[in-house]
């Protein structure tokens, strides 16, 4: 009797270019393969929710810093002029136009006191028609204390009572945000 090691015959027929046989159930059935496809489209769908909110909050951050950085840039304006750059005399307006123009550098000094890029997408930036908008397309709102009361008049509800500060910067968008009335929590000084 001879001893031969176990899979001895499989490795002979391989090294001799001989294909060993192959079992005829090998194959995945179509049943596998939908309930392959099914636990993917269930992975999926519960990670779609998780991508959406992530990107979501990603906006409102965005949205968020560009406020600030537009009240920022209004403040430094009057800071370096003593004036304010804009003729809108206490009235909401928005970020556009000459008055973005004054603060992107087109000023006496050629100071750039606010930096823009292009919109791209779903991102804020300078728009074709001129206007600072948010990364849902809308432009951004501004008022400032033209009487130098240190309180801006004309601002939404959201800020309850005229606040006490000299600039008043706010963004609204077309969707629902809960708790913010439609609104992003407005950044201003």
């Amino acid at each position: 009797m001879q001893l031969v090691p176990v899979g001895f015959d499989r490795i002979f027929a391989v090294t001799m270019n001989k294909t060993p046989r192959v079992s005829e159930n090998s194959a995945f059935t179509l049943i596998e393969l939908l309930v392959v496809i099914a636990i993917i489209g269930i992975l999926m769908s519960l990670l779609f929710p998780a991508v959406n909110g992530a990107l979501r909050a990603a906006r409102k951050a965005q949205a968020s810093n560009d406020v600030t950085q537009i009240a920022t840039a209004i403040v430094a304006y009057n800071t370096e002029y003593g004036q304010w750059p804009t003729n809108a005399k206490g009235a909401a307006a928005d970020v556009e136009g000459d008055f973005l123009k004054a603060l992107m550098g087109t000023n006496a000094r050629s100071i750039t006191f606010l930096e823009v890029n292009n919109a791209k997408g779903k991102k804020s930036g300078y728009s074709t028609n001129g206007a600072f908008i948010d990364p849902w397309g809308n432009a951004y709102k501004y008022v400032v204390d033209t009487n130098y009361g240190s309180a801006v008049t004309n601002t939404p509800s959201m800020f309850g009572a005229a606040p006490r500060r000299s600039v008043a910067v706010w963004q609204q968008t077309n969707v629902d945000l809960p708790g913010t009335g439609g609104r992003l929590p407005a950044a201003s000084w």
